[in-house]
């Protein structure tokens, strides 16, 4: 099977800008306290004695990753870049992290215990995302936890052409409704237990949503 465009342009893209995007972007202590919060919420309902490991999928160089380690999860990272993978590993070489796309896991049926999905879906196209929240039901654990978040909006379809440091880019960006992320969460079989919506603070444009799920038992 040949792999979707849109996954080849988020590989090039974040090939392109890892260097700059690992320096620019937020450390998680630096984030706002309500995105910190439900970091640490969401670690709470995955930390053991809860079953199976938690994959970060998207995880860039792997500073959320490390957060997550950091309160106890066991957690290893998963990033379709190679690049960003080879910058995860190089500052955090006590975790795990492999290449590989949301649109096909390498991982087992049944096998994780959390799946963290932070900003790592908008760039995927709407008809796409069933597929991707099929795999996260297909990997999960029956009582197994998903966290997503990443911009909202009212269905805007974005193509930048430069980012992170004026650097090309060829990927797109999807800003769904919550209400719409929700119901496609629903349709692959799992349950939203919290979904929370951020306005835009002073020097963002952009809501952001968050949304805790599980895989019922």
């Amino acid at each position: 099977m040949s792999e979707p465009s849109h996954v080849t342009a988020v590989r090039a893209s974040y090939d392109t800008v890892a260097a700059d995007y690992a320096r620019l972007v937020k450390e998680p202590a630096e984030l706002d306290p309500v995105s910190r919060a439900m970091l640490a919420a969401f670690a709470e309902l995955v930390r053991p004695p809860h079953p199976g490991p938690v994959a970060d999928l998207g995880c860039g160089p792997g500073k959320v990753t490390a957060h997550l380690a950091a309160l106890g999860v066991p957690v290893f990272g998963v990033d379709v870049s190679p690049e960003m993978v080879g910058l995860a590993r190089a500052a955090y070489p006590d975790l795990r992290f492999t290449v590989g796309s949301m649109t096909a896991l390498e991982t087992g049926s049944g096998e994780l215990g959390g799946i963290l999905a932070y900003y790592s879906t908008h760039h995927t196209p709407p008809q796409w995302l069933p597929t991707v929240f099929a795999e996260f039901h297909r990997t999960l654990a029956p009582g197994g936890r998903l966290m997503l978040a990443g911009p909202v909006g009212g269905g805007e379809h974005m193509r930048p052409s430069h980012a992170y440091g004026d650097h090309p880019v060829s990927y797109e960006s999807y800003l769904l409704p919550p209400d719409r992320i929700a119901e496609l969460l629903h349709r692959a079989g799992l349950v939203v237990t919290t979904r929370v919506v951020q306005e835009p603070e002073e020097g963002t444009k952009r809501q952001t949503g968050t949304f805790l799920a599980y895989k019922p038992r």
